[in-house]
């Protein structure tokens, strides 16, 4: 794009989302710019805390166009997969502003045009582009709960988007809220750092041994399957065309088997004082993806650490409030901390609209991620799908695109061909009624979400 010419979309995020998005768009030829308030492509994977690896095996992660080479680890670390993606960015050669954040954005129904208001390094620019596509992750800001007597406790409280680094706790007492996936990392790094880690559990998780689920959750995803011909494009086609209604059914099958394959190491978690369940309906992690976004943990060895006492657990006792000194909970019983790391989730994606565009869009758009068409009663065929991804929402010319590498992969091609036919002219009609807020099957508090990795949802 020359400096006075305008993109036709604006794409607000410039992690793993909107970074294949931008790449889907410029092979489609419309011209797009994609927004990174860090300083460089990839550090939405470097600040995050010293131990994070993706969960997901790398067959299922690749990037659209390149994929990751054939000596790339099973599991990539974090750094590892931001210096990936900047590479990305350069040989896709995408239109990329680092250090750009974005100010404001109102939309003119009769000019069909977005003003939006960024600061890049400092300048204050306003861009005019006819679609705008929120790509800020697959949550929105971080959720911080009330913690009665937080201002009273006199150690460090830390919601665990601020967290990067066990090194400072070192010989410290640590209190970790939270026991899905976060919470459980968190934990391991703070433990090897050489702090006295506790996790606090405020309801059942679902953990799957990650060995586990590459054996019979993952068997799309890996080395036999592509021995087999099934290539990474093809393992996408087969598990989107899969109807929504219809997953649950399967997946209450394969919990069975994972339930039956690995009753010894649950037994020994739950004897440890780690509350387990499988969801409501014993469908696992999957559906808890799909539905809250919350409420599990791939085991890559923190559910070790808890069975052998070395990471502490408390369960089963709510919060009453924060002391000097630790925390009190409902049963009088206390924990002494020196600092309380919150792993308690993200607020849904709409409520970055808010703070960009206007509480009155946002609230009109709804929450993204759980099933349903976001209208109560609506029969209509967006009725059991996830709620405002990768479609046409409440509010014209507004996208929202994220979710893990693999959604992420496979959803911004639909994305960008929605857009590109728009740029072209072509008739895009849309069925059934766009997505709002009163679906009858929403994340909790109206789209909060616990805590996952950077990776996002994942199979």
């Amino acid at each position: 794009l020359g400096t006075e010419e305008q993109p036709y979309c604006l794409v607000i995020g410039g992690g793993q989302g909107g970074i294949m998005l931008g790449a889907r768009l410029r092979q489609l030829g419309v011209p797009t710019i994609v927004i990174e308030k860090n300083a460089r492509p990839g550090d939405s994977w470097r600040n995050r805390y010293r131990t994070l690896v993706l969960h997901d095996p790398v067959w299922y992660d690749h990037l659209p166009y390149i994929p990751f080479p054939e000596n790339w680890p099973v599991f990539t670390p974090k750094d590892k997969m931001g210096d990936w993606l900047e590479m990305y960015t350069r040989v896709m050669e995408l239109n990329y502003w680092v250090a750009t954040k974005c100010l404001s954005a109102s939309y003119d129904e009769a000019e069909k045009v977005w003003a939006v208001v960024v600061d890049r390094v400092g300048r204050q620019i306003t861009l005019k582009p006819k679609h705008i596509v929120f790509a800020t992750g697959a949550y929105g800001p971080p959720r911080r709960i009330d913690l009665p007597g937080a201002d009273r406790f006199k150690g460090e409280l830390l919601h665990s988007s601020q967290y990067a680094s066990g090194d400072k706790f070192r010989g410290r007492r640590v209190a970790v809220i939270g026991a899905a996936s976060s919470g459980h990392d968190v934990c391991v790094d703070l433990w090897e750092s050489g702090a006295e880690v506790t996790m606090i559990q405020r309801s059942p998780t679902t953990v799957v041994k990650s060995d586990t689920l590459m054996e019979v959750g993952f068997e799309i995803f890996s080395e036999d399957a592509l021995a087999r011909g099934i290539t990474t494009e093809k393992a996408d086609m087969i598990v989107a065309s899969t109807p929504f209604a219809l997953v649950p059914k399967g997946q209450r099958a394969l919990y069975e088997v994972i339930k039956a394959r690995d009753a010894a190491f649950y037994d020994r978690l739950r004897a440890a004082g780690f509350a387990i369940d499988f969801g409501d309906d014993e469908t696992g992690l999957l559906m808890k993806a799909y539905r809250t976004g919350s409420g599990y943990y791939i085991d890559v060895g923190a559910s070790d650490l808890i069975i052998d006492g070395k990471i502490g657990i408390r369960s089963g006792v709510a919060i009453k409030s924060l002391t000097p000194s630790g925390i009190l909970f409902d049963d009088g019983s206390e924990l002494a901390a020196d600092a309380i790391i919150a792993c308690t989730g993200y607020q849904s994606m709409n409520e970055t609209v808010a703070s960009i565009v206007s509480r009155e869009v946002a609230d009109k758009v709804g929450p993204c991620w759980g099933l349903g068409s976001g209208v109560k009663g609506d029969p209509g065929p967006w009725q059991g799908e996830l709620r405002n991804m990768w479609k046409p929402t409440a509010q014209e010319a507004l996208w929202f695109h994220g979710g893990n590498l693999a959604l992420s992969r496979f959803y911004s091609k639909y994305v960008a061909l929605q857009i590109k036919a728009r740029m072209e002219g072509i008739e895009t009609p849309v069925y059934g009624k766009p997505s709002n807020s009163g679906a009858a099957d929403l994340p909790p508090r109206g789209g909060d979400v616990d805590e996952g990795d950077r990776g996002g949802r994942r199979a």
